[in-house]
Order: structure tokens, then C-alpha cells, then sequence
């Protein structure tokens, strides 16, 4: 495949991600920015690695700090941060040309596929996550299930102090839950 096919592949798959994937869904307009922009900035560095007599260490390397500098400077959710190495791994099959022609383009088409599958509404509709702040002090995580069960709605599978404040009478949980059917359709009615 010629580099400007492959060019050409990679626009249209990152377009795919972003406007086809990751916008209806999550409407976060920075982050279509970022992905867009690391992913043409990938593609540019690799395609500029591979023709120049530079060692794979130090791409890699460059491949990092970008990498770290990004993930430290805003918070991004799980989901984010899948995206975000999804269009960096699509900027770097479409800079290199590899063996045999078909697989860069296979592998995008698998990316793409996996994102889109594993971020679809649908998939695990009922399950959530929250870090909720109780206003009382609760030391027993049994009695905390009981009482987050009662306020959700829903049934608690499971569930992480992350602060228990005696002097404030409050206690900060991370809490993994799934809605009840009848709280589900009730949720989707209203989104």
C-alpha cells in the first residue's frame, strides 16, 4: 500500500472514530480536537521517522512523552483515554507502510471496530459508577451497601471507601451499581 493510500486510510478512519463514534456519543468537543491532533501529529512524526535514519528506541521514546504530557493535562475518564490511544494507534499504522499491505488496513478496521463496540450504549446499559459522598460517617461496608442500595435504586456490586471522616460525619465512596430494569427504561426515556 503506498503512503498515500495509507495517508488517506488514516483520515478516514480517525474521521470514522471521532464524527462517526465518539462525538454522537460523548459530545465533548475538546476532545475531538485532541484526538484529531494527536492523530495527524502521530501520523506526521512516524512518517517522518521511518524516512529518516533515526533508531526505533528514540521514536518510541517520543511516542511516550507525547503520551504523558497529554494524559497529565486534563482529566480524562477510562473511555477517554481508550479513544486517545485508539487515534494514536491509527496515526501509527497510517505512517508506516507494512507487511503485507492489507494488515494496516485490517488492523484500523479492528480499532475501530473494538471501539465502537465496546463504547456502544447499549452494552451494559445498566451499570454505572460514581464516587458519592454519604453525608454521615458509615465504617461498615455492609451498612454502606444497605444505605447506597436504598438511595440508587439499585443493586451495589461493589463498593470502595476512598475517605471515611469522622470529624465531618461524611464518607467518600467509589460504588459500582446496576440500575433496576424499571429504573433503566426510566433513564433512557429521559436521555
Amino acid at each position: 500500500m503506498s503512503l498515500t493510500q495509507l495517508f488517506v486510510l488514516d483520515l478516514v478512519a480517525i474521521s470514522i472514530l471521532v464524527f462517526a463514534i465518539y462525538f454522537p456519543r460523548h459530545r465533548r468537543r475538546d476532545m475531538v480536537v485532541a484526538l484529531l491532533g494527536i492523530n495527524i501529529g502521530v501520523l506526521g512524526v512516524t512518517q517522518g521517522l521511518s524516512s529518516a535514519d533515526v533508531s526505533a528506541g528514540l521514536g518510541l521514546g517520543l511516542f511516550g512523552v507525547l503520551s504523558i504530557i497529554r494524559l497529565r493535562s486534563t482529566e480524562m475518564d477510562q473511555t477517554e483515554v481508550a479513544y486517545y490511544f485508539g487515534a494514536l494507534a491509527l496515526g501509527l499504522l497510517g505512517g508506516f507502510a507494512v507487511e503485507p499491505n492489507w494488515l494496516s488496513a485490517a488492523l484500523m478496521a479492528a480499532i475501530l471496530a473494538a471501539t465502537a463496540i465496546s463504547d456502544h450504549p447499549r452494552l451494559f446499559r445498566r451499570y454505572r459508577q460514581q464516587v458519592i459522598t454519604l453525608d454521615r460517617a458509615v465504617a461498615d461496608e455492609n451498612e454502606a451497601r444497605r444505605h447506597l442500595e436504598s438511595l440508587l435504586g439499585a443493586k451495589v456490586h461493589n463498593l470502595t471507601v476512598r475517605s471515611l471522616n469522622l470529624v465531618t460525619d461524611t464518607t467518600i465512596v467509589d460504588v459500582r451499581y446496576e440500575l433496576n430494569p424499571l429504573e433503566a427504561r426510566v433513564t433512557e426515556a429521559l436521555s
